[in-house]
């Protein structure tokens, strides 16, 4: 037992590693950029966005997780996945490549054509992505994650960068998605230890497929869902309304995605490897999710209480329009660690069945959700509110599924978290104390406010020895210890 939470240590200490530092170059690079390119221009490529997603869909979710769940996958497995998944994403390709003015047409703008068949050859490198990301999952080796991480998320941002100061405008979006996806398969290529042989496996093939398929059916679902908020948006409003709510999801999105693509990255292979013990498997999760909410709640929390003078500061003030969206979804997103654990728990114990169930009815209670509020209301910003009621809807979903499971209540899930909001609340008005000074200078109020809210949330961890603290600190230590 010991030697499996202690890969989970190991594992979440690199992946959180790989997630943060690419995030805090990505962050680097969207501020730079955000002050070059205008709201538009963002409006049209989180356009394009939403249909690449969608098909990037149909070829990252599913199979890559079939041969993590499957205890003795090999070279056959990987092989025939591989070549099954590549002949796939051609073929979602062509969809895009053939659909794309289509796409323009339905938009009223032309320049999305060329744009879209462009940003469509993320699609096959993804598959190929996918396959490599398995491989090193299953054996658990995620340092190699940081390193090819680290090399395309840097080339990208200079070269995005480099192409926005030659006035390239949306192309450079395109040349830094495009970049980073093409480096990092590349690099994994070369640290995974892993290439396709020549093998293919109809009856293995079709073993695998009967587990992925519903997990790829989840994964198309909940990125048609997500997405469907941003074609209605782009759609009934202008490009510049797309671009407030984009920009306003982009930072909590990209903060809460990498403590949750830790988790799910980490957590999903030693779920799948301890799926006959129970008890096991509670307390693996019961620690995912504190540890998750510990690390996220102050930084989300946080965020939303220094948006405005954050987005004046850095996106400057033509960007002051996304503020009460990034309010809102720095909220919403903060509900996401309690979901993630609690559906890699439901994934590994080869459950996908009763995980397809669970996003339907998500995703239905979703749709319903977003209807009223596009039908009834005539305002982005309540559309947006929509998305905060259904993550409050989904964590409600998933209690009776936590108790059949793993015998996880509900009440028990409250009283885990119970002092990190206790911690964060107390954060919080430390900082909302400060916007109250009325000092003069943004860049001094934003400095205190981050200084007071970092210093208050430690100390008050240090001083009340609180639990996650504690075993954060202990894993920082033991790793910079060797």
């Amino acid at each position: 037992m010991n030697n499996k939470i202690g890969k989970v240590t190991s594992g979440l200490f690199w992946t959180y590693a790989e997630r943060i530092l690419a995030q805090f170059i990505t962050i680097l690079v969207t501020i730079v950029l955000s002050r070059l390119i205008s709201p538009d221009e963002y409006g049209l490529i989180a356009i394009v966005n939403v249909f690449i997603t969608i098909a990037n869909a149909f070829v990252i979710n599913g199979f890559g997780n079939s041969l993590i769940q499957k205890k003795d996958s090999d070279d056959t497995d990987f092989s025939t996945v591989f070549y099954f998944s590549l002949a796939f994403s051609l073929g979602i390709y062509l969809l895009i490549f053939f659909g794309a003015p289509y796409i323009a047409s339905f938009y009223n703008m032309s320049e999305l054509t060329l744009v879209t068949r462009i940003m469509g050859i993320k699609i096959p490198i993804a598959a190929i992505n996918s396959i490599q990301q398995a491989y090193i999952s299953k054996r658990m080796e995620f340092k190699k994650f940081f390193f090819a991480t680290l090399v395309g998320t840097i080339f990208s941002a200079f070269f995005g960068i480099f192409l926005a100061y030659r006035g390239f405008g949306i192309w450079a979006l395109v040349g830094q998605y495009l970049s980073n996806s093409c480096i990092d398969t590349i690099m994994l290529s070369f640290t995974s230890g892993w290439k396709p042989k020549f093998l293919y496996s109809r009856k293995r093939m079709k073993s695998l497929f009967s587990y992925g398929w519903k997990i790829m059916a989840v994964g198309v679902m909940s990125t048609l869902y997500s997405s469907l908020r941003n074609l209605i948006i782009g759609k009934k409003y202008t490009s510049a309304d797309l671009a407030y709510s984009e920009k306003g999801e982009q930072f909590p999105s990209a903060i809460a995605g990498n403590i949750n693509s830790s988790i799910t990255k980490v957590l999903f292979p030693v779920l799948s490897d301890s799926q006959g013990d129970v008890d096991q498997l509670k307390r693996m999760v019961r620690r995912s999710i504190k540890i998750g909410c510990y690390v996220l709640f102050p930084l989300l929390f946080g965020f939303c209480m220094i948006s405005e003078p954050f987005v004046r500061i850095v996106l400057t003030d033509r960007w002051i329009g996304c503020v009460p969206f990034l309010q809102i979804m720095c909220i919403t997103y903060a509900l996401q660690p309690m979901q993630t654990s609690s559906l890699q728990c439901v994934k590994a114990t080869g459950k996908s069945g009763l995980y397809l169930s669970i996003d339907l009815i998500k995703k239905a209670l979703g749709l319903v959700i977003l209807f009223v509020t596009v039908l009834c209301f005539n305002d982005v910003l309540v559309i947006v509110l929509g998305a905060l009621i259904t993550e409050i809807a989904s964590v409600l979903v998933l209690v009776p599924v936590n108790i059949k499971i793993i015998n996880y209540s509900l009440r028990e899930q409250v009283l885990d978290i119970l002092p990190i909001v206790a911690l964060t609340t107390i954060m919080c008005a430390s900082v909302f104390c400060i916007s109250l000074l009325n000092i003069q200078s943004f860049v001094v109020q934003l400095l205190l406010q981050i200084f007071a809210g970092a210093f208050v949330y430690i100390f008050l961890s240090k001083i009340t020895s609180n639990e996650n603290y504690l075993y954060i600190k202990k894993i920082v230590v033991s790793r910079f210890s060797k």
